[in-house]
């Protein structure tokens, strides 16, 4: 990723992130290999050191089993922010249910990147020594993140409802659509049914195409029925 690449990603996130705020979200942290990281970034946000900048909801969440305990935590508007490499399993598994969430996932990572897709927003620095985390450029990232955020608010036109429609730019928006929602099973199927969350909140599918099927697997929903399992 070229330095005005990173610069593209910072931009576009932090826009993202304080709309989310602005309607009401919490940033949910997570570090499990660097928790220092997760800590720092999230007392940033709720504990400004800029005279006059608002306070943004913010928790580090101290976790060995990071989708286990952002699935209670973690509402549709929220946004999920993780520091951590490609290759940590659970932070992989929970930015893929961001969407069956209604979540906003920001990953911060160095060294190989995570498949593209992997997150709404991955943020990731260029280092082939490994000492990205000790050297402050995560510390500097998460910084301009947080000074950015701000920026926004200081142009309310942008955290307008109207705004953000106008982001779909099309008459029909598949990010939007009932074109394939990943969903998360919530509960065993009975009959071929069960409850799956999605970002619209709890509702029932039709799972028998894709039996069998168990708590917390993750499928695509379209119209009230699960079309096809997804890797979680």
């Amino acid at each position: 990723m070229t330095l005005g690449g990173l610069a593209d990603d910072l931009a576009a996130a932090s826009l993202v992130m304080a709309r989310r705020f602005a309607a009401g979200g919490t940033m949910w942290c997570v570090s499990p290999a660097w928790p220092p990281h997760g800590r720092h970034v999230a007392v940033e946000f709720v504990h400004p050191v800029v005279v006059g900048k608002r306070a943004l909801p913010s928790v580090f969440v101290d976790t060995e089993d990071v989708v286990a305990d952002l699935r209670v935590l973690v509402r549709p508007g929220d946004v999920v922010l993780a520091i951590a490499t490609a290759d940590e399993t659970g932070v992989a598994a929970a930015m893929r249910r961001g969407p069956a969430w209604g979540a906003t996932t920001v990953w911060f990572g160095a060294g190989t990147r995570p498949d593209a897709g992997a997150a709404d927003h991955v943020l990731w620095v260029q280092d082939d020594s490994g000492l990205a985390p000790w050297s402050g450029r995560f510390v500097l990232l998460y910084h301009l993140l947080w000074e950015l955020t701000h920026v926004c608010f200081e142009h309310p036109g942008l955290l307008r409802a109207d705004a953000i429609d106008r982001d779909c730019g099309d008459d029909i928006c598949i990010t939007c659509s009932d074109e394939g929602r990943l969903a998360e099973v919530c509960a065993a199927p009975q009959r071929g049914e069960t409850q799956v969350r999605t970002a619209a909140g709890v509702e029932t599918a039709d799972v028998s195409l894709v039996e069998p099927v168990g708590p917390g697997d993750l499928v695509l929903v379209h119209a009230g029925s699960a079309i096809t399992r997804v890797p979680g």
